[in-house]
């Protein structure tokens, strides 16, 4: 069995073992490994293997901070240090989500995106190294330690609640509803033919299957369907590869890594929208400084309208689906995209032929393109965006996401992403339960005088276009009178 069957393709902190012994550890990994030998092999079968602790290394944060570069990272998951430097390569989630937590404590960001942590635990072992010295707070000084606890105690309430439990039939229907829209398309072009009107309403049918698809394929990205990730990584392959046509380990990384540094220029990749679109209260400030113009950024705010919601699926997420599918050598997306285009050539080019169905598939991937763009920006766009801000998992998901009002439609024709605060609290969570660990994360934001921003729908797509008018308008102040 593959690692990432294991641990899932989820953008998860650890997965694989691949020991680095960096010459400044060489003895105390020694030692350590030593120490380790005695313990029975039923005890590391079963994961519960414990390295004694007087022969750990005891660390403090000014020693850990240091350890903050490519070559050279070290990272703090419940006071345990651990040196992933030589293995970060191997790492299922790709490098750079390691990468942004080196030197940092990573417990709340760990535990989020690691459904599994009796297997994963298993591949930390190896990577040990010290910890935290007596003395030294859980995480970082700067940080607030009461609104850390609290965060870690809300968790455990929601564990007890069972609400990371998923209720198999809600996602089942949701895939019925995807297949009986696939199934009507064929059947509708099969007896009336392919004069244009018809033509429209298989479109329209094929996109609504569409943008329901990439939300079922988010939640078996996110493990949060299946209790064993090897389950929602086949999921996910059929959804995202399959009735998509895109790559779900393209997905994944840049996923995560929006995840794991939600808004922060350095790391998020939604928001590194430069050089078409400057965001945020920082980044046009920069670039006006600097006279870098690319584009008349006052004017983005209606480009937006030209250029992203038409394009943003069917030429730039393909491209990139594409390019990292190659880059890669990603066989096995490869073959599951490829099943994509052999079956569409198969339904439907009968009656279009092969040119006909290309041109139906991505006419399907413009239509659901303004969808996809509202639904994902709407949330982030008009937040909080830093810089390279180490602060704690729960501030920096509340401060950079909001929620839209919930109703039956609104549930439906987002998935369940209105409620982006308690997913991004709580990745691996089953949307169907957001709503009702939302009263718990309102009372924690309220404790601790952190907004909790709601809107409704219509208001939430216009912040979209008011946001970037307001980053444009910083942009043309500092480019003109700096």
């Amino acid at each position: 069995m593959k690692l990432e069957e294991k641990c899932g393709i989820n953008g998860s902190l650890v997965g694989s073992r691949q020991p680095h012994l960096g010459e400044e550890h060489q003895a105390h990994r020694k030692a350590v490994a030593s120490a380790g030998a005695k313990v029975s092999g039923k005890q590391e079968a079963n994961g519960k293997q414990e390295v004694p602790r007087k022969s750990l290394n005891m660390y403090t944060w000014q020693e850990i901070q240091r350890h903050n570069q490519q070559a050279d990272q070290w990272l703090v998951i419940n006071r345990k240090v651990y040196d992933v430097t030589g293995w970060a390569d191997r790492h299922p989630g790709g490098r750079r989500v390691l990468t942004y937590y080196a030197g940092e404590d990573a417990t709340d960001a760990f535990r989020a995106v690691h459904p599994e942590l009796d297997v994963v635990q298993l591949y930390l072992k190896p990577l040990l190294i010290g910890e935290l010295a007596p003395g030294e707070p859980s995480q970082e000084r700067h940080k607030n330690s009461q609104l850390v606890k609290d965060f870690q105690e809300l968790r455990k309430t929601v564990e007890a609640m069972n609400m990371f439990d998923a209720n198999l039939g809600f996602f089942f229907l949701h895939l019925a509803q995807i297949l009986i829209l696939e199934v009507l398309a064929w059947l509708t072009v099969y007896h009336f033919g392919t004069g244009w009107c018809v033509t429209i309403f298989i479109a329209f049918l094929l996109t609504i299957s569409q943008g329901q698809s990439i939300l079922l394929q988010h939640d078996a990205g996110h493990s949060s369907i299946f209790k064993k990730s090897k389950w929602n990584h086949l999921f996910q392959k059929f959804i995202m590869c399959h009735l998509k046509g895109l790559s779900g380990n393209w997905w994944n990384y840049g996923h995560f890594q929006h995840h794991l540094k939600t808004n922060d220029y350095t790391a998020d990749p939604d928001v590194k929208m430069s050089p078409l679109f400057v965001v945020g209260d920082l980044q046009p400030v920069e670039y006006g400084k600097k006279k870098i113009k690319y584009i008349n950024y006052e004017k983005q705010h209606l480009y937006f309208y030209i250029v992203m919601v038409p394009f943003l699926m069917p030429v730039h997420a393909n491209r990139k689906s594409f390019r990292m599918m190659y880059l890669k050598r990603d066989w096995e997306d490869i073959a599951w995209v490829s099943s994509f285009y052999i079956r569409h050539f198969i339904t439907f080019g009968p009656f279009y032929g092969i040119f006909g169905t290309l041109l139906l598939i991505y006419f399907v991937k413009f239509l659901e393109s303004p969808w996809f763009t509202y639904v994902t920006q709407m949330s982030h766009i008009p937040m909080q965006m830093s810089m390279e801000e180490n602060r704690d998992w729960f501030s920096t998901q509340v401060l950079s996401t909001c929620n839209v009002e919930q109703s039956f439609f609104n549930d439906w024709f987002t998935g369940q992403m209105n409620y982006q605060i308690e997913h991004h609290l709580f990745p691996t969570m089953p949307r169907h339960n957001y709503h009702k660990v939302a009263p718990l994360v309102r009372s924690l934001c309220a404790k601790h005088g952190l907004p909790y921003v709601k809107k409704p729908l219509l208001t939430a797509f216009g912040d979209i276009g008011r946001a970037l008018k307001k980053y444009g308008a910083l942009w043309k102040k500092a480019y003109y009178e700096t």
